[in-house]
């Protein structure tokens, strides 16, 4: 029987902006949610990608003294040595300069060409470069030289006046998508996303403009060769793109994908994936991702991110103090999706102790070097006159499947990660309560001891397979400590969950700590 597709994108990011902890933050999610999916037995589709083409981009090629593919070509390695060292499995990377995209987006406009939703026009109004964006005046700001703005980047804006564009009809598209929201209140998450969405388009839309007629760095529309499509207009494709639309070489792969499950984005973008994107798909008679989930910024100090106010840490700063899978856990436990994170190195040190250096890495250090001391190495068996007695590590772990697929099918990340942390927290206690070094002192004793201590070790097998969407290398390490198969190939997390399936006799070896203790004062970034 073949598996349910489960597919999704981030955004095709931005080629002249490197990684930083907010593109890497929603790569981490995606990377969460695909290797989730996938121990839950589905095959699975995770697209991300370079958005290399616009205005910009040409300009800031010449200004490094390259063409604009030079540029971009250049900039691929910081993305792509980005995702390694996060361990980032998405299925593929797409560039929008790559010639499959050129395919999807004159295939794309030529069809909705075709049906009448194009139109030729001059454009008067206002253009961001740094956005790639036009505005209405209406729309923008002043600074304090009088200029007009872009308001959301605040720079200058230029006068865009005569150009000549093509137009998407986006204005016959209000009422359809109003009624969409309604009848699809899953479409956009979170709900304070909806709501402002829902403002917008009752407010009344333009027409879109989707071509440039004054520089060539775009792909060309193939029926006017003088405009190149504009920028938004090819992103958003991309997404068709990285699941096979029309590539002959990826025949039936599009349509047993589309539509996808998620577009997960930072919510300044939200606008383009729930305006412009479902209008698109409308006009050609696609059906529409499931759900855009707009996540928050992060925030340090109460202010977001930016290298203008210095407060842009990159990911591999945070990777070297804190190494790659205790990274991922901070901001996927400790932010919760969707909203405005504060960040900052003292929080990300308590998480790291308390969660992992104190609950999860403790855990596993005490219970098999027990199993060491006091059973050779080996898993114990449990006696028989033990196989019914009480096990409230039994309990925890037969409702934590439930509990943590629940959460992660509706994205969230924290309570997911909370479910598994209560395990191991009732772990440590068990332990405590128990006391396997007083059992071990009498003979009476000892088939107790056995009871306990493979309850502990089989609860850290239960655990190492709910932790390793979060934590892939160290779950790899525990099920590798415990001479068990690569976790890398469970596809049925709710049955390999299921209590007992450590076996008895299995080495267990003892180990370096999986997370030695920080101290807040010895970070130096």
């Amino acid at each position: 029987m073949s598996k349910p597709t489960y597919s999704f994108t981030t955004p095709i990011y931005y080629v002249n902006a490197a990684p930083h902890l907010g593109t890497a933050y929603t790569t981490i999610a995606a990377d969460t949610v695909a290797r989730y999916q996938r121990m839950n037995g589905c095959d699975v589709a995770f697209v991300t990608g370079l958005d290399e083409h616009g205005q910009k981009v040409a300009e800031t090629g010449e200004k490094n003294g390259m063409t604009p593919q030079e540029w971009c070509d250049s900039m691929v390695p910081a993305f792509k040595e980005t995702w390694d060292m996060l361990d980032i499995t998405y299925t593929d990377f797409v560039r929008t300069t790559e010639e499959r995209q050129t395919r999807t987006v004159q295939k794309f406009w030529t069809d909705l060409y075709e049906k009448g939703y194009l139109y030729k026009s001059a454009y008067e109004g206002w253009y961001c470069v740094h956005e790639e964006t036009y505005y209405a005046e209406n729309d923008l700001e002043k600074n304090e030289e009088g200029e007009f703005v872009c308001p959301d980047c605040h720079r200058p804006v230029r006068r865009a006046s005569g150009e000549e564009n093509w137009f998407f009809k986006l204005s016959e598209f209000q009422e359809p998508l109003l009624k969409f929201y309604e009848e699809h209140p899953e479409f956009i998450r979170p709900e304070t996303r909806k709501n402002e969405i829902v403002t917008f388009v009752k407010g009344g839309l333009q027409d879109l403009s989707i071509s440039r007629s004054t520089f060539d760095w775009g792909i060309p529309l193939p029926f006017d060769e003088g405009h190149v499509c504009y920028v938004w207009a090819d992103a958003l494709l991309a997404y068709l793109t990285g699941i096979g639309y029309a590539d002959p070489e990826r025949e039936g792969e599009f349509e047993r994908r589309w539509p996808m499950q998620y577009h997960f984005v930072g919510k300044d973008i939200t606008r383009f994936h729930c305006v412009i994107w479902p209008a698109m798909l409308m006009a050609a008679g696609l059906p529409i991702t499931g759900t855009v989930f707009g996540h928050g910024f992060l925030l340090v100090g109460g202010e977001k991110m930016s290298k203008s106010k210095g407060n842009g840490i990159k990911p591999a700063d945070l990777v070297e103090v804190f190494g790659v899978d205790a990274y991922r856990y901070y901001f996927m436990s400790d932010v919760r999706f969707g909203a405005d994170g504060n960040i900052s190195i003292e929080r990300m040190t308590q998480v790291y102790n308390a969660d992992l250096a104190n609950t999860w890495g403790n855990l596993c250090s005490r219970v098999f070097n027990m199993v060491g001391k006091y059973f050779d190495g080996k898993v114990p068996a449990v006696p028989a006159e033990f196989a019914d007695a009480p096990n409230p590590l039994k309990d925890i772990a037969d409702a934590l499947y439930e509990k943590y697929d629940a959460c992660m099918a509706d994205v969230n990340f924290t309570d997911a990660a909370a479910a598994a942390q209560e395990l191991a927290s009732r772990v440590n206690l068990y332990v405590e309560e128990s006391a396997p070094w007083n059992l071990a002192k009498s003979e009476e004793t000892q088939g107790e001891l056995a009871f306990v201590l493979y309850n502990a070790a089989e609860a850290c097998r239960i655990l190492a397979l709910f932790f390793a969407p979060f934590m892939p290398n160290t779950s790899a390490e525990v099920f590798r400590r415990l001479s068990l198969g690569a976790i890398e190939e469970v596809d049925d997390i709710k049955a390999a969950s299921v209590w007992g399936q450590l076996p008895a006799g299995n080495d267990v070896e003892k180990g370096d700590p999986l997370f030695p203790r920080l101290d807040v004062k010895d970070i130096q970034l």
